[in-house]
């Protein structure tokens, strides 16, 4: 079943409440919430106290992207906040310490997943993909959304694809960056099930449409 997964970093954050239970009653499956550092990635942008107000506004699964060095520093203050997952990225931390981030979130009861940036080879999810309960490839550089989608990622997504059929079937396989209804396609091709979806949510006239096209293109 592949997932839609609309970004927050998209909506306003004026009525933020009010925008993701818009997208909740146009179909989402989850909400993305990305948290940056302003050192991991350059730009900074939400955190602990928003993601605890928004776990009492809505109850769709939230999916935290950890944008941040050192995610271990915080990745049970994450859970403990609400989010259903926690995500970080396998170059923020030695591998040692990425690995206590995942059993740490674990411990707690909630899901953790693990993010390549555009420049980290497939291979790279190998040491914690029997941990992971979803694997994200960036298909920008993060820090910003808008971007437009980098179609030499879709080797890439393929391979991870392939890894979790062969290591850890259960594994979701998450994209962001650049999602819309005509790049999901091409995702969902290379083997991805849970799409993230800023602009092309948020921005669109006809958000439950939007979802939909993004979902079934």
């Amino acid at each position: 079943m592949v997932k839609v997964a609309p970004s927050i970093l998209s909506a306003d954050f004026a009525k933020l409440g009010a925008e993701v239970e818009d997208i909740r009653l146009g179909g989402a499956d989850y909400v993305h919430f990305d948290v940056m550092d302003g050192r991991f990635v350059p730009n900074i942008s939400i955190g602990i106290p928003v993601l605890r107000s928004l776990r009492r506004a809505t109850d769709l699964f939230i999916d935290a992207h950890l944008m941040i060095l050192e995610p271990i520093r915080y990745a049970e203050a994450f859970c403990k906040a609400g989010a259903d997952l926690v995500n970080v990225h396998v170059e923020a931390d030695s591998e040692e310490n990425i690995l206590a981030a995942l059993d740490a979130v674990r411990a707690l009861g909630k899901k953790c997943g693990i993010t390549l940036k555009p420049g980290t080879p497939a291979e790279a999810v190998l040491p914690y993909i029997e941990k992971a309960d979803l694997i994200l490839v960036m298909t920008v550089e993060p820090g910003f959304g808008g971007q437009s989608f980098m179609h030499d990622m879709l080797p890439k997504i393929a391979a991870v694809r392939g890894y979790i059929d062969r290591y850890h079937p259960g594994c979701e396989l998450e994209v962001d960056g650049g999602i819309d209804a005509e790049t999901s396609a091409l995702v969902k091709e290379a083997g991805a099930n849970v799409l993230v979806a800023g602009s092309a949510v948020f921005k669109a006239a006809d958000r439950a449409a939007a979802i939909r096209d993004i979902r079934n293109a």
